[in-house]
This record gives C-alpha cells, sequence and structure tokens, in this order.
C-alpha cells in the first residue's frame, strides 16, 4: 500500500543555495489514498532576506515588494513540515527543491528532521527510458495534463505535480512503497 504524499514545490532566488540562493515561495498538496486533497493546500511567500535577482524574478514573477513583509523560512519551514508529517514528500526535480530545504533549514532553532523524498522526474524517466526530456512541461503533455497558466509558481507546479504523480503510478502500475523505491529513487536526504 502507498503512503500519503505531500507534493511540494518551492521557488527560489536563484538555482544554488551553496551560492546564497534563498526559498520565496513554498507550496504543497496532499495526496492521501490515491486522490488529490485540494482543501488540504500549504502555500506561503517567504522573505529571503536578500534582493531577488532580476533572472529569478523572470521566471516566477515573483517581486522584493510581494515577499518583503512574508515571514522568513525560520518560521515557514516548521510550519510546512508539520502539514507534510506523516507523508512522503515528493517533487519535480527534488534533488533542486530538497537541496534548498536541506540547506534553510538551518536558519531554523533546533533540529529539524526532513522526511524521505521522491522525484517524479527519475519516476518519468523510469517510465519513459526512451523519451530524451523529462521536465515538468513535457512530462504534464506526454501524461495528457493541461498546461497551468502560472508556471514557475508554487502552487499550480504541485498540482502539475501531484496529477502527473497520479497518472506515472497508473501507468507503472505501482501499489507498494517498495515499487516506488525502485522507479523513482525514494531516500532520507541528509544534511
Amino acid at each position: 500500500m502507498l503512503p500519503a504524499f505531500t507534493v511540494f514545490d518551492v521557488e527560489t532566488t536563484g538555482l544554488d543555495p551553496r551560492q546564497g540562493h534563498r526559498i520565496l515561495e513554498i507550496a504543497g498538496v496532499r495526496i492521501e489514498e490515491g486522490k488529490i486533497q485540494e482543501e488540504q493546500v500549504f502555500s506561503q511567500l517567504v522573505n529571503p532576506e536578500r534582493p531577488i535577482p532580476w533572472e529569478a524574478k523572470r521566471v516566477h514573477h515573483i517581486s522584493d515588494e510581494e515577499v518583503l513583509t512574508a515571514p522568513t523560512i525560520d518560521a515557514i519551514l516548521p510550519e510546512f513540515l508539520r502539514f507534510a508529517q506523516d507523508s512522503l514528500l515528493v517533487a519535480h526535480n527534488a534533488e533542486f527543491d530538497m537541496g534548498f530545504l536541506i540547506r534553510e533549514k538551518e536558519c531554523c532553532w533546533g533540529y529539524i528532521e526532513l522526511p524521505e523524498s521522491i522525484c517524479t522526474m527519475k519516476l518519468s524517466r523510469s517510465l519513459f527510458p526512451h523519451e530524451f526530456r523529462h521536465n515538468l512541461d513535457v512530462v504534464a503533455q506526454r501524461l495528457g495534463i493541461p498546461p497551468s497558466e502560472q508556471r514557475h509558481r508554487a502552487l499550480p507546479d504541485v498540482f502539475t505535480t501531484a496529477q502527473a504523480l497520479l497518472k506515472m503510478l497508473e501507468i507503472g502500475k505501482i501499489t507498494s512503497i517498495e515499487d516506488l523505491q525502485k522507479k523513482a529513487g525514494l531516500r532520507q536526504m541528509v544534511a
């Protein structure tokens, strides 16, 4: 039997948390018993405590003004992890998103343990090995999921990823955590 999932996404000030880039938006939705729980949504802007580079603004269209009065990650990450409690984290290109969570947890007081995660991009590569591209837009199109009008915003990307996950679980006939581990690279992320 498959566990509950929390599909999540982050938008950031850049591509590399080791270079000081920060989370500026985080969103998630729960999947329980094979259904997207649209009423169980987490969506929050985060003050990155640094200016947003114009290159990043061009991608997600989040301005410095929008995040100026938002809470900082030390307040938001524990809230998000409470939301995700008792579930498996899921992200498209999970290494990117989890890399930011790992780096950002250093800003929080006390020890924070991150749940295990799976990657829908790895799952796509496993299920469609002869396909060349596996970014979220291509995977969604391949699976017949309508494109989001707000691509590269955390919550719309979360819903696209959640739909993709459910379709790939069905296509791959994945019914257990063991099946998922083989196909999607389940792993515990450590700092």
